[in-house]
C-alpha cells in the first residue's frame, strides 16, 4: 500500500454548540487523486479549512507524509507542501497573469518580490513560470492582466498560482463551479495534466467531473465520511444514494449509469 500524503483521525469541529466535523477519519494516498463530495451544508469546506490551517481543530490531529500538521498556522502548513484553492477566485485582478504565477514561483524558491532587484533578471524564476503557464494554457494570454480573463480562465489562473509554489499536496475546492460543459471539460484535462505526480484532494459538486478525476472518492455527510471507495463502488452505495436522493435511493445511482 502507498504511503499516506494525508492522514486524518479523530478530527472534530465545533463552533459554539454547533459541531460541524464529528470524528473524521479519512487517508489519502501519495499521489491519489481523493476527491470529497457530499450534499450541501456537509462540511466539506469546513473540513478544507481544518487541513489547510485556516481553522484549528477541536479535537483529532491531521498528519502530512506522517509529520503533524493539525494547528498549524495556514503559511507554515504551506511551506511543509500543502498548497489549496479557494471557492471564490483568490487572484490577484490588478496584476498580469505571468506575474500572479510568478508570485507563487517566487514562494516556492525562498524568493520574494524587492525594490531594489529586478525580477526579470532571475533566470529560474521566469523558466518556471513559462513552463506552468505552458501546461495550463495560459502562456498567450501571459501579459493580459487577470481582471480581463474569461471567468474559466481566471479559474485556471488559479489551479496555476496553486501549483507554482511546488507543493505535493494539493487541495481544489469547487474548481469548475460556473462552469460551462466545455469549460468544464477543459478544466479537468487541465488538472490532471496540472496535478500529474501530486497528491490530489478535491471538493466538487459536478458528479461527472469526480467520477472522470478521482482514483477514489470519500462521502461526508453532517460531518462524518460515511463511505470511501473507487468510483465504481461509490456509485452503487445505497448509503451514498439515500444521502443525495432519499426515498429514490434504490433506483438511481450516484453519477448516471454505471
Amino acid at each position: 500500500m502507498s504511503e499516506s500524503a494525508l492522514a486524518i483521525s479523530g478530527l472534530h469541529k465545533s463552533f459554539g454548540p454547533a459541531h460541524i466535523i464529528r470524528g473524521v477519519e479519512l487517508d489519502v494516498a501519495r499521489g491519489e487523486r481523493h476527491a470529497i463530495i457530499g450534499p450541501n451544508g456537509a462540511g466539506k469546506s469546513t473540513l478544507f479549512n481544518l487541513v489547510s490551517g485556516l481553522f484549528k481543530p477541536s479535537e483529532g490531529q491531521v498528519l502530512m507524509n506522517g509529520r503533524p500538521i493539525s494547528g498549524l498556522a495556514a503559511h507554515e502548513i504551506n511551506r511543509r507542501g500543502l498548497s489549496r484553492s479557494f471557492q471564490v477566485s483568490n487572484i490577484f485582478s490588478n496584476m498580469t497573469v505571468r506575474e500572479n504565477v510568478r508570485c507563487g514561483v517566487l514562494h516556492s524558491m525562498g524568493q520574494g518580490y524587492s525594490f531594489w532587484r529586478n525580477i526579470g533578471n532571475l533566470k529560474a524564476v521566469q523558466k518556471k513560470t513559462a513552463e506552468i503557464l505552458e501546461k495550463v494554457e495560459l502562456i498567450e494570454k501571459a501579459h493580459m492582466p487577470a481582471a480581463l480573463l474569461s471567468y474559466a480562465d481566471q479559474r485556471t489562473l488559479e489551479i496555476a498560482v496553486t501549483i507554482a509554489g511546488g507543493a505535493d499536496v494539493i487541495l481544489l475546492d469547487e474548481p469548475t463551479a460556473g462552469m460551462s460543459h466545455s469549460e468544464t471539460d477543459r478544466a479537468v484535462a487541465l488538472i490532471r495534466k496540472a496535478t500529474e505526480g501530486k497528491t490530489l484532494l478535491i471538493v466538487e459538486h459536478d458528479m461527472g467531473v469526480v467520477f472522470d478525476l478521482a482514483d477514489t472518492i470519500s462521502v461526508l455527510v453532517y460531518g462524518e465520511i460515511i463511505a470511501t471507495g473507487r468510483p465504481e463502488e461509490i456509485r452503487g452505495n445505497p448509503k451514498v444514494r439515500e444521502a443525495y436522493l432519499g426515498e429514490e435511493a434504490d433506483e438511481q445511482p450516484i453519477g448516471g449509469a454505471a
